[in-house]
């Protein structure tokens, strides 16, 4: 399962690559969303870099709404720091008088607590990007290219699908459909294959492996097995063009959502090697177009695209 990914979060590179346009009002409705709806949406900070020179007046609304977020996040940060800092404060002072597993208990919480705080507001206040701040997992958004009237079109979507026609609990129920598996494609994935296809750029994935099989080799005697998270990226470095599935779900009385899965195939030998038993689908660019408007009568022809893939080398290492 490819859990996490390093994407190309700036709309503008995909305009740039593409000829695509930017859906603002979907971009916008996102932003508002996470602003005055639901604060815990998981947008990449690089997604929100792109806003931050607005040239239109969409673009100027999404970064008043992605500053107010900001003032917000703030806020209820230093609110937790307040509440932390007393809390370790109370703990100190009853440890200090009488040691007790409960108030030690207090004083761990706390510590962890503030440190996190303050990780949490330095990325918050921090003006420029780093890596991380392009990574998804699942349940955060990306930019996801696709066809609209035969334009193709930059619109931003959640990494874990909900099929139209699913009731909302099918997240909690399928927490793993951030991914698409080829050869359930017929079958789970047959209202969506054929019909709504996508492409994410990506610079690179992470799986979760054995370290044990990572290093090539077997269980030591009374060894247990640990688990590591790996890094793949493709060699040479290149911008990978990732086959997708997504969904436009509504349901009246809930907001409508856009989300998309990654497709996955059997992996190429140093991906298997790393002990890993998955792997991404990165198309070829001439394939672009065909991916994105499939012919449902001929689902033969996109099987072929994912044949007729890219392949990299993909080295590996111990992810940060």
């Amino acid at each position: 399962m490819c859990y996490s990914a390093m994407i190309e979060a700036d709309y503008r590179k995909y305009v740039r690559l593409f000829g695509a346009t930017i859906d603002l009002r979907e971009f916008v409705n996102l932003f508002w969303h996470r602003r005055h709806v639901d604060a815990s949406l998981h947008i990449p900070k690089a997604m929100e870099a792109a806003f931050a020179d607005p040239q239109t007046a969409g673009e100027s609304e999404i970064k008043l709404l992605i500053d107010g977020w900001h003032e917000q996040q703030a806020l209820h940060l230093q609110q937790l720091l307040f509440e932390q800092k007393t809390r370790l404060v109370e703990a100190e002072r009853k440890l200090a008088v009488r040691p007790t597993q409960t108030w030690a208990e207090h004083r761990r919480i706390a510590t962890k607590k503030i440190a996190w705080a303050h990780d949490k507001m330095a990325s918050l206040r921090r003006p420029t990007l780093v890596a991380e701040d392009a990574r998804i997992y699942p349940a955060s958004y990306a930019p996801v290219l696709v066809m609209e009237n035969g334009r193709r079109v930059i619109k931003p979507m959640r990494y874990q699908c909900r099929p139209a026609g699913k009731p909302a609990s099918h997240d909690r129920q399928f927490p793993g459909t951030y991914n698409a598996r080829r050869d359930s494609l017929p079958s789970y994935w047959r209202g969506l294959f054929g019909v709504s296809h996508g492409i994410v750029v990506m610079g690179a994935f992470y799986e979760h492996v054995n370290r044990h099989r990572s290093e090539g080799r077997e269980l030591a005697a009374g060894e247990t097995a640990q688990g590591v998270v790996l890094e793949f990226r493709p060699q040479p470095a290149q911008d990978m063009l990732v086959a997708c599935l997504w969904s436009h779900w509504q349901q009246p009385g809930q907001p409508a959502l856009l989300s998309f899965a990654a497709i996955t195939d059997e992996p190429p030998p140093e991906v298997a090697a790393a002990g890993h038993d998955r792997c991404i689908i990165p198309i070829k660019p001439e394939h672009i177009d065909a991916w994105l408007s499939p012919d449902t009568a001929d689902l033969a022809a996109q099987y072929r695209i994912l044949d007729d893939r890219r392949k990299p080398l993909y080295e590996h290492r111990l992810a940060a």
